[in-house]
C-alpha cells in the first residue's frame, strides 16, 4: 500500500526556507564551485547509502541533474546562469540545515523540499539543459559513437534550423492557400 500526501507550503513557509538558503548561502561563501558540486556529490552518495524513503530518493534524481548541470562541458554555463546554478547548490553543502540531516528517516526531508522549490525556480533552464542532453544522447546514437564534444552552440544550431524549416513549411502551406500570388514571394 502507498499513500499520497500533498501539502502545500505557505508564503510564511517558503520565507523560512528561504531564509534558511540566505544562511547556509553566507556561510559557504568561500567555496569554490567544486567544493559546491563536490558536496552535492557526497549528500547524493550518503543518501543512497542511507535508509531515505523513496520520496526522498525521488528528488535526489533532481539534484544529479542540477550538479550535471552546472558542471556539463558541453553546456557550459557561464556567468550569471552558473551563480544561480551554483547559489541552489549551496544549501546540500550544509549537513546542519533546517533538518539535520543525521536526524533518521527525517533529515533528508528539507533536502527534498529545497529540490522542490530549486527545480520551480530554475525549470527552464533545468528543461533546456534535459533538451541538450537528449540531443547529444541522440546524436551519439546517430553518429555511432561517443559525441562528448557537442557544445550548447551545437544544439542551439539544430534549433535554429528546426524553427526555420517549421517557418519555410507554414509559409509554403499559407501560400498554397491563396489564389493570388503575395507581393513578398521571392522572385
Amino acid at each position: 500500500m502507498s499513500l499520497h500526501i500533498n501539502f502545500e507550503l505557505s508564503e510564511s513557509d517558503l520565507e523560512r526556507f528561504f531564509e534558511a538558503m540566505l544562511l547556509i548561502r553566507e556561510s559557504a561563501h568561500g567555496k569554490t564551485s567544486q567544493q559546491i558540486t563536490d558536496s552535492a556529490r557526497q549528500l547524493l552518495t550518503e543518501i543512497n547509502r542511507s535508509d531515505a524513503t523513496d520520496f526522498i530518493r525521488d528528488r535526489m534524481s533532481q539534484l544529479e541533474t542540477l550538479v550535471d548541470m552546472a558542471t556539463d562541458q558541453g553546456w557550459g554555463l557561464a556567468g550569471d546562469d552558473l551563480e544561480r546554478a551554483l547559489t541552489a547548490l549551496t544549501y546540500f553543502c550544509e549537513p546542519a540545515d533546517l533538518i539535520p540531516d543525521s536526524i533518521p528517516t527525517l533529515g533528508y526531508l528539507d533536502d527534498a523540499i529545497m529540490i522542490e522549490i530549486i527545480c520551480k525556480e530554475l525549470e527552464y533552464e533545468i528543461q533546456a539543459f534535459n533538451e541538450f542532453v537528449t540531443f547529444r544522447d541522440a546524436e551519439a546514437c546517430r553518429l555511432g559513437e561517443d559525441a562528448p564534444n557537442l557544445q550548447k552552440s551545437d544544439w542551439l544550431e539544430e534549433r535554429r534550423q528546426q524553427l526555420h524549416s517549421r517557418m519555410r513549411r507554414r509559409r509554403k502551406s499559407r501560400s498554397g492557400k491563396r489564389k493570388t500570388k503575395s507581393p513578398f514571394s521571392v522572385l
